[in-house]
């Protein structure tokens, strides 16, 4: 069995519960089968094995480097980039005419999570290519769809996001980057970009940097801010790649994970841009690739998360020490140390976590899949959850592993200390926790008179009816309580206080959406015989009984509105 992920909950996932196989009915999907879903998924498996997981040690240990110029990365690297193009995995969603396939999202996920898990720094490249080119496709030009982003779907071109700024930070409404307007159409671009994954390398003919800035004259804050397309060299219209553009890389920034990723300071000095739809709107157009790559940093920690979870399950029923606590003859052989309480507690926590974040993942993504107002609704409101939840808790799942490791899991000379290391960014990038918490309390429950979070409850309630009431009752309501807490909160309508616990709101809502992930995951293995259903049915009655309680104190503390972290000044922190 593989160490990566697992084919086995995969096609439970997407042909038991998901009923992939029906999106065939659909005109857009109308050439697929079974058979081609499982072609996609055995060639994403082949090439995540062969190609990506044997230099993911490397890339960890041997950090890209900086020749005053430009950053260079190691050869591994390119060579897999190399394969995954030819795969045709990167346009793999879009159009035929855009030599796309026309896969199912939902199918493209799970795919790309064989990437993920495998090298996370190697399977952020493409990440960005694809979400930049995604953003292009809907806002772009014609031409700039020509230019830039069919280069970048033959593998030719990579793409970043060039938002954050070094006084800035997460604040966009900080930025500084400025654009002006040139006679022929054209800006250029002035200002400094940091903490831009993949924003130099030597792994493509040149890199699509899509950048926000403000031009003259405009408004302060984030309706000032427009989006621009900044190559790394200028492009001519036959798609030739010329002469340097005026984009310089300042530095890398040496991280804790994620080391094979490039992570630089760009400095960009009268650089060429080319506005991206209206001024103004950059934000907005911004959003596309933002909430795609929040999915797809939820989508990571889950493939990380999972493959700690492997690597510790294989480890427990190897790794002899111990003997049954009944066990009296001292010479008796060691067990397994599976067999010892404590780490069966792990490793079910750690599937609970896994196994309910990769369910919640693939479920986002076939929302995608089912166009429609509601399901764009859905979407929203669980998009900070997906991109949150896993990031804390499936990185808990990689702690889990270390420990389960014990000394060993300390050391490098096993991998679970860079899942855990490598797991540890997605708390932060595309938007910290906090900053999801707020968007979940402050606009997505509230958004059209609570129409999102209704929706959500209503979900919910679907699944617990076809649930056995003993596991199905504590989710219901648990349900009916964030209702009236999210409607306490805002009773006053003021803010600070609604906002001030946004993270202990984020908290309950992502363990409730976890423990719906799994009466899903029960209703859908019902009474099938198997050790595999068996897994599923404890696994849901431990989240049930185990980690859906976590959310009572934390509803009570938000039923208090305590403004204790408003009111908590500087001088009393030491």
């Amino acid at each position: 069995m593989s160490r990566i992920l697992s084919r086995r909950d995969l096609d439970f996932l997407l042909y038991e519960w998901l009923d992939v196989e029906a999106l065939t009915a659909r005109e857009r999907y109308a050439e697929h089968s079974r058979e081609t879903f499982d072609a996609f998924l055995d060639l994403s498996a082949q090439i995540a094995e062969r190609d990506f997981a044997p230099h993911n040690r490397r890339n960890d240990l041997e950090e890209p480097t900086f020749d005053g110029a430009a950053a260079h990365v190691n050869a591994e690297v390119g060579a897999a980039l190399k394969v995954f193009a030819e795969s045709g995995l990167i346009s793999a969603t879009l159009d035929e005419e855009l030599g796309g396939m026309q896969l199912p999202a939902v199918v493209a996920r799970a795919c790309f999570m064989w990437f993920q898990a495998a090298n996370i720094a190697t399977s952020s490249y493409p990440m960005l290519t694809i979400g930049n080119a995604h953003l292009l496709l809907a806002h772009g030009t014609p031409e700039q769809v020509e230019t830039y982003v069919k280069p970048m779907l033959e593998g030719r071109f990579t793409g970043t996001m060039c938002l954050s700024e070094p006084q800035a930070g997460s604040s966009l409404s900080d930025v500084l980057t400025r654009a002006v307007r040139q006679e022929d159409g054209s800006y250029l671009v002035t200002g400094s970009k940091m903490w831009i994954s993949g924003g130099d390398h030597d792994l493509s003919e040149t890199i699509v940097h899509l950048v926000l800035a403000r031009v003259a004259g405009a408004p302060a804050g984030v309706k000032g801010l427009s989006l621009f397309v900044v190559p790394k060299h200028h492009v001519a219209a036959d798609g030739t790649v010329g002469e340097r553009n005026g984009v310089h890389l300042a530095g890398l920034n040496h991280k804790m994970g994620y080391r094979g990723t490039t992570n630089a300071v760009l400095s960009f000095d009268e650089a060429t841009g080319y506005l991206v739809g209206e001024e103004g709107k950059g934000l907005a157009y911004m959003f596309h690739m933002m909430n795609e790559a929040r999915i797809g940093v939820g989508s990571g920690a889950v493939a990380l998360g999972y493959t700690g979870y492997l690597h510790a399950l294989d480890y427990a029923r190897e790794r002899l020490q111990g003997r049954p606590v009944a066990g009296k003859d001292p010479l008796a052989p060691p067990v397994p140390i599976i067999e010892h309480p404590d780490v069966r507690r792990m490793l079910v926590a750690s599937k609970a976590y896994v196994e309910g974040g990769l369910a919640l993942v693939l479920f986002a993504a076939k929302l995608l899949d089912e166009p429609s107002p509601e399901n764009a609704l859905l979407l929203d409101v669980l998009t900070p959850i997906v991109k949150a939840w896993p990031s804390q808790w499936c990185r808990l799942a990689d702690d889990h592993a270390i420990q389960i490791h014990g000394g060993y899991g300390y050391t490098r000379e096993y991998p679970v200390e860079q899942f855990y290391r490598d797991n540890r960014l997605n708390s932060i990038h595309e938007g910290t926790d906090g900053i999801q918490a707020l968007d979940l309390l402050g606009r997505k429950v509230i958004m059209k008179d609570g129409a999102g979070l209704a929706l959500l409850i209503s979900r919910i309630k679907a699944a617990v009816a076809g649930a056995p009431p003993e596991l199905g009752e504590p989710v219901l309501a648990a349900a009916d309580r964030l209702a009236a807490t999210t409607a306490k909160l805002w009773a006053g309508g003021d803010p600070t206080v609604a906002l001030a616990n946004a993270t202990t709101y984020l908290d309950a809502a992502g363990h409730l959406v976890i423990a719906w992930m799994w009466l899903e995951q029960l209703n859908a293995a019902g009474d099938k015989p198997g050790a595999f259903y068996d897994g599923k049915r404890v696994t849901a009655r431990y989240f049930v009984t185990h980690e859906l309680p976590r959310i009572g104190p934390l509803l009570d503390l938000l039923d208090s509105r305590d403004t204790l972290l408003v009111d908590l000044q500087d001088a009393w922190l030491g």
